[in-house]
């Protein structure tokens, strides 16, 4: 037993100091990059001010950078060092030359290398914060997701077991229009439940991997895509499409933003009870694509708005909303999508009747430390 513990120790050692101190070429390229751009810099400033009182500088913020884009504390503790050493080889008579014993320098030297050290490790620290922050907040939306599947889930599987065996044990009995009744509840109860799976795999799909894959599609073909999924589902009601003239192509994930796309129709019609039209609109503000889904139902009751997004409504709150299906269950899912995608989403009632609801995805594509940012603003 004892042995077995020793053995283990240094393994976990070693993937401690593999996560602190993560080595990559591209993380070494990037922390070289801005070091040597610090000292172009210092360079051309040089022949306008022969002071180097901005040498110095001009280098924390180079180990800032490379502290901020960098993954864990290697390479802004190696581009502390070697900051602080190329001040001293280019920019410290006699120049060219380590020399550390000008009086008063090797003080210096400590100074600077301490504080640039302090600096990086602070710099990273804050960066792993927001790291663990945003997996916080995935895990709570998951967790809400999946308590609030957990609450709902059972009424369609009670309803489709009872309908079943009541066609099983009673069959003759049953007269054709009661027949038909028990059969289009358990197919109504399945499509819910389709769209509960659905969302779960989305969850899923968002939760797989650091980064959403996204590639350039062109808005309107997404639009119509979702549309013609809705429709298999809820063939009465009809959708108006509305999008620019000129193709606008859009960084996502085409599957995730048609089940965005979808979510919002289905529940424009399960909540907006006398919902018979949903328009989709796409148009461009600026470097931002807009979607908007809005219908001709009865609106969203102003107490269910500042809670529309949760993922789960209290007791109260599901009383106003449809006491079988929780809305926030696929609301909370658009969010979750719609802010991984750097986007942002809103929901108010029209002046004219009925809801809308708006979502955003950036035109330029954002790397994940954006997204990480713009979910937790």
């Amino acid at each position: 037993m004892g042995n077995t513990q020793t053995k283990k120790e240094p393994k976990t050692l070693r993937a401690r100091l593999r996560q602190l101190f993560p080595f990559s070429w591209r993380d070494l390229g990037v922390s070289i990059s801005f070091l040597g751009l610090a000292a172009i810099l210092c360079a051309l400033l040089r022949m306008i001010d022969s002071s180097d009182v901005f040498v110095a500088l001009i280098f924390e913020c180079a180990v800032v950078l490379a502290s901020r884009f960098t993954d864990g504390y290697l390479f802004g503790l190696l581009a502390s060092f070697l900051g602080v050493v190329g001040v001293n080889w280019i920019f410290t008579y006699p120049y060219m030359q380590l020399n550390f014993t000008i009086s008063g320098y090797p003080l210096t030297f400590l100074i600077m290398l301490a504080v640039s050290v302090v600096v990086s490790a602070l710099t990273t620290q804050i960066k792993q914060q927001e790291k663990l922050r945003a997996e916080a907040e995935k895990e709570k939306m998951r967790g809400n997701l999946l308590r609030a599947v957990s609450h709902d889930i059972r009424t369609p599987l009670t309803a489709i077991v009872g309908g079943i065996d009541a066609i099983l044990e009673n069959g003759e009995k049953l007269s054709p229009e009661t027949r038909t009744s028990l059969l289009e509840n358990m197919r109504d109860e399945s499509n819910w439940l389709i769209g509960v799976v659905e969302n779960l795999l989305s969850v899923t799909r968002m939760s797989g991997a650091s980064d959403i894959k996204k590639e350039l599609e062109a808005g309107e073909e997404v639009l119509s895509a979702a549309a013609m999924k809705f429709q298999r589902h809820y063939p009465a009601t009809r959708v108006e499409i509305s999008a620019p003239d000129t193709l606008l192509m859009i960084p996502m994930d085409i599957i995730l933003i048609e089940q965005v796309l979808i979510n919002l129709m289905e529940n424009a019609v399960q909540h907006g009870k006398t919902t018979t039209q949903i328009s989709l609109r796409l148009t461009r503000s600026e470097d931002l694509a807009v979607f908007e889904v809005s219908d001709d139902g009865q609106g969203i009751a102003p107490a269910l708005l500042p809670h529309l997004f949760d993922g789960y409504l209290t007791r109260d709150q599901e009383a106003i909303s449809d006491k079988r299906r929780n809305m926030g269950i696929g609301l909370s899912v658009c969010k979750s999508i719609v802010q991984a995608h750097g986007g942002a989403m809103r929901a108010c009632n029209r002046p004219a009747g009925g809801a809308l609801l708006q979502f955003t995805l950036p035109l330029e594509e954002t790397s994940h430390e954006d997204q990480r940012k713009s979910t937790s603003d």
